[in-house]
């Protein structure tokens, strides 16, 4: 293999209960240090997570701390983007472990496929019971649509990736991340690498492990800023909406009018409850059918889950209409 210098680049921020292990898979990779750098782009953490990393930093002479006023996660990249020494950057999330030839194999498959993105499927694990059913929830074809990103045995090419495995000058030259997008950043980048004629490339030889949200609130709020700043994606790139993303917002839609017809309408009443009878069908369905959790219980709360990603992400995609309505993107 011809060992390009690679640049990893972690956006951080109040990380103290996964940064350690995080680290400790990077330095156990089996890529050659001396072509190795690892930037660490900090947004004000303030939970012991910078004392954590002084550690390494007295030990390993190839991890970075750099400072990211901004906080958000674009400008921490692009921040490590223009640091960077290394032919390949990789992105990568601090609530993530990594196989030891995660690096090998990122840059092995950007050589072997040409691809402007190289990555793995996304494998997300939890610690504790709400983090499993949340997890659970990523590899459900009912919660998000099936991406092939989330099949764990696929292979080929796809419309993203989990993080991903860029050339730096591919990403110089698309202009790095839109730093006016705080929330699908990545949606934006890669569509803008499709359009430009680039490949995108998932295989599950690049393996890692996910550590998603631990609580169902956070699980409300992340997916509420997903389904926002979506909205924002499809007015910048003037491209229509596909329809995975179009159904949580009807169906808010949907429960909100109706809801209200229902006071004066019985057969607004009637048409509410059929529909709702068969969401928490097809709901139970594809809960109780899951490989990726146990328990009756467990299965319970991933329809739960189910129902917070469909109804966050709908609130949201309508709040990013309304936002983004006379947005003028230049």
């Amino acid at each position: 293999m011809n060992y390009n210098k690679v640049s990893v680049i972690i956006p951080i921020l109040n990380e103290q209960k996964y940064i350690k292990k995080c680290l400790d898979c990077l330095i156990e990779q089996d890529y050659p240090k001396e072509q190795l750098e690892i930037l660490l782009v900090d947004g004000g953490s303030n939970d012991g997570t910078k004392e954590i990393i002084a550690e390494y930093l007295k030990k390993y002479s190839y991890i970075y701390l750099i400072k990211n006023p901004q906080k958000t996660v674009q400008h921490a990249m692009n921040l490590g983007i223009k640091h960077a020494k290394g032919y390949y950057i990789i992105r990568m999330d601090a609530h993530a472990q990594y196989a030891k030839d995660y690096i090998s194999k990122c840059v092995e498959y950007s050589e072997s496929t040409g691809a402007e993105n190289v990555g793995g499927t996304t494998v997300v694990r939890g610690e504790n019971v709400i983090q499993k059913i949340i997890a659970a929830s990523y590899h459900s074809p009912f919660a998000l649509g099936g991406s092939k990103h989330y099949d764990e045995n696929y292979e080929g090419y796809a419309d993203t990736v989990a993080w991903g495995t860029f050339r730096r000058e591919t990403l110089l030259k698309l202009g790095m991340y839109d730093e006016r997008l705080p929330k699908s950043e990545d949606d934006d980048l890669n569509f803008r690498i499709t359009e430009s004629g680039g490949k995108i490339f998932v295989t599950p030889k690049i393996r890692s492990v996910y550590y998603p949200r631990d609580r169902f609130f956070k699980l409300f709020r992340q997916y509420f800023e997903y389904g926002k700043w979506k909205v924002a994606v499809i007015k910048k790139h003037k491209k229509p909406s596909r329809i995975v993303h179009l159904v949580p917002m009807l169906f808010v839609a949907f429960i909100i009018i109706f809801s209200i017809l229902s006071f004066v309408f019985p057969i607004a009443l009637i048409t509410l409850l059929s529909v709702m009878t068969l969401y928490f069908l097809l709901d139970a369905y594809f809960s109780f059918r899951s490989k990726h959790i146990c328990g009756f219980l467990n299965k319970l709360g991933l329809m739960y889950a189910h129902m917070i990603i469909h109804i966050s992400y709908g609130l949201g995609f309508w709040t990013g209409i309304f936002k983004f309505w006379n947005y003028k993107w230049v």
